[in-house]
């Protein structure tokens, strides 16, 4: 763990405070700068659940923090395996952070399973809480311990707390009538409770949401909430734990504002129901279930009260047609998936490419091919977003860079797709999608402005001096057609996906009028407007870092690290794919070496090497987990001086 430095003056106060413990018998407390833990247990052991309670008190503490949540592959894996094991790692500090952390300080382990699947990310030194109760001679060989790692040595290098949750969480439930096996699965608040102990959280919001949760079972909530409050009360007596922590507030790291903990797929929730009340159009989602996009569909249904529609769909096929559908009704449309389902909606996106209707495709990117690593995280969508389709269908690509900015992507993908009348895919990946870290609530004033005009009569004078409505009538600015609701009077035009006649929209086999139309379609694409690239160069470096999507986290730790060991490094990092920001080519051209990071074999890097003759040098990792600082940081020494 790392400490905060003390001035001469604060080490004297604190060594009088510490004299002071000594004699009443308080246990003393050290203050760090901030701190990794991870929760493991098998997938039944409600690690998320409290992984997410100790990230939400200490969102309401005020630290900054960076979370990262670890599901098995597996439905359900069998008890106590390696495949089953479900970890959650929290970052919090009295600082500005951006990653979940490399390696943790503390590791709670619920079972043997879950030790050996984390203990080799642990530095030495760290402290390792067991539960013992788990640590039979049957669940260590079923991992592949012969001996106990608790008692063999193996873990001299670590501070090593054993603690017998299980049997201490019973004990403490014994007045309630529960079975003990009803009673085991309170292990996690206790160990829970422990934590918050150790690190001073605080518990009041914990207890309200035992209480909330468990409203229709308070028998059930009364015994988490014994289980919790036994938890902490352990700490503060065992003379095991002699020591707690505690991390200061990050006073500094946030603008002033209200803050709340979000996810990625909240806060994009959240900006698809934002962008439909500044567009004053009703939301409608047509989707499937699919890992890691579900939690969307879930959010978004529970939002009717403000106009949403939801939609489960029978396939991925259906989600979209549906959602197509809805935005030739005039709806602001929305479709979710993952890897899989774009491959299977890819004909109806070449549909609303040749419709030119508004579309947001959001794609929460897993590891591939196929099925793949279902809940896993990857970057390798990109090349599918961008060319996935039969014949020239562009379609803008917009990408969040951390959890938070998921809310303002999904405003930025609505703006592009009602502008210029076009579907717009909105790439955000498992890492954000259930990755957390705090969200300044906006005010409604600093939301853009959405609303669209819908055609309300003849755009068009033939000829003869006659008023007509032509469907592909373009706005000379942004190319893009009327969106004309069916049934009105006087509106009525055909759609389809065979090649229309440019103006009228009738169907055309000419091969100069298609040359028109896809060069037309093409144009309008490369013709959004999109902020130009900022660029973070504080020392004229030589090397600038590219990057997209969510590895901004890693590789501003990475470049922060180097600056501090006196490198100089530029980074610079894109949320538009297609088109890419106009000054994108000139910011290129002034260093000397592009290194590009990606969860993928090198996609953006081919993009940039295709379209700028950049010799961009390609950084890649395709293991299901985000990249690590420490990792990045040394990759990129090595280009800077190679």
């Amino acid at each position: 763990m790392t400490s905060q430095v003390s001035s001469p003056a604060e080490q004297a106060d604190e060594a009088v405070v510490g004299e002071q413990r000594k004699a009443t018998g308080a246990k003393d407390v050290r203050r760090l700068d901030r701190v990794i833990i991870r929760f493991a247990g098998d997938s039944g052991d409600g690690m998320q659940l409290t992984g997410d309670r100790f990230t939400s008190e200490t969102a309401s503490f005020g630290n900054d923090l960076s979370t990262l949540p670890n599901f098995p592959a597996e439905i359900r894996a069998p008890a106590g395996t390696l495949p089953g094991v479900s970890s959650f790692q929290l970052h919090f500090a009295d600082h500005d952070i951006l990653t979940p952390g490399d390696a943790p300080n503390v590791l709670v382990a619920m079972n043997p399973a879950a030790l050996k699947a984390n203990i080799g990310d642990l530095p030495r030194g760290a402290e390792v809480i067991v539960n013992t109760d788990e640590f039979t001679q049957r669940a260590m060989k079923k991992v592949g311990y012969e001996t106990s790692p608790l008692e063999d040595g193996s873990l001299d290098g670590y501070h090593l707390h054993t603690v017998p949750l299980t049997t201490l969480t019973v004990e403490a439930l014994k007045e309630f009538d529960l079975s003990r096996k009803e009673a085991e699965r309170s292990k996690n608040m206790f160990a829970l409770g422990l934590l918050s102990w150790m690190y001073h959280r605080p518990t009041e919001g914990t207890e309200r949401f035992l209480k909330s949760k468990f409203a229709k079972k308070p028998d059930i909530a009364a015994a988490n909430i014994a289980a919790f409050r036994a938890g902490w009360n352990f700490g503060e007596t065992t003379e095991d734990f002699a020591v707690s922590y505690e991390v200061a507030p990050a006073a500094t790291a946030f603008p002033p504002g209200v803050y709340r903990n979000i996810s990625g797929n909240l806060a994009l929730s959240y900006g698809l129901v934002a962008a439909s009340r500044q567009a004053d159009l009703p939301l409608y989602l047509g989707s499937y279930p699919i890992t890691p996009a579900s939690d969307i569909l879930h959010e978004l249904s529970k939002h009717k009260n403000f106009g949403v529609r939801t939609f489960q769909a029978e396939d991925e096929i259906a989600g979209i047609g549906a959602a197509l559908g809805a935005a030739f009704g005039g709806s602001l449309a929305v479709t979710t998936t993952s890897g899989p389902g774009v491959a299977l909606k890819s004909e109806t996106i070449g549909l609303a490419v040749s419709l030119e209707l508004p579309l947001l495709i959001v794609d929460i990117q897993r590891g591939g091919p196929s099925t793949g690593l279902p809940t896993k995280t990857e970057q390798a969508d990109l090349l599918q977003a961008m060319y996935g389709r039969n014949g020239e269908a562009p379609v803008p690509v917009v990408a969040p860079r951390t959890p938070a900015d998921c809310f303002d992507a999904a405003l930025e993908a609505a703006r592009i797709a009602l502008t210029y009348r076009t579907p717009v895919f909105l790439l955000s990946d498992g890492y954000l999608a259930n990755g957390s870290e705090p969200w300044r609530i906006p005010d409604v004033e600093e939301l853009p402005d959405l609303r669209v005009q819908f055609a309300q009569g003849p755009n068009h004078t033939m000829d003869d001096g006659s008023e007509v409505f032509w469907p592909y009538k373009r706005d000379p600015q942004t190319l893009a057609r009327p969106w004309a609701i069916p049934g009105t009077p006087g509106l009525e035009h055909r759609i389809g996906g065979i090649e229309k006649q440019d103006g009228t929209g009738n169907i055309s086999y000419d091969p100069a009028n298609h040359d028109f139309m896809v060069r037309t379609r093409q144009a309008k694409i490369d013709g959004i407007d999109v902020p130009d690239i900022a660029v973070d160069d504080p020392h004229g470096a030589k090397t600038l870092v590219l990057g997209w999507g969510s590895t901004y986290g890693p590789i501003t730790a990475a470049v922060r690290r180097l600056r501090r060991a006196g490198e100089s490094v530029a980074q610079a990092h894109l949320r538009h794919l297609n088109p890419f920001p106009r000054n994108l080519g000139s910011v290129l051209e002034r260093y000397d070496k592009v290194v590009i990071p990606e969860m993928n074999l090198g996609q953006l890097a081919t993009l940039i090497r295709a379209k700028y003759l950049v010799d961009a040098h390609s950084y890649t990792q395709v293991n299901g987990m985000p990249f690590k600082a420490e990792q990045l940081a040394a990759a990129l020494k090595e280009a800077i001086d190679g």
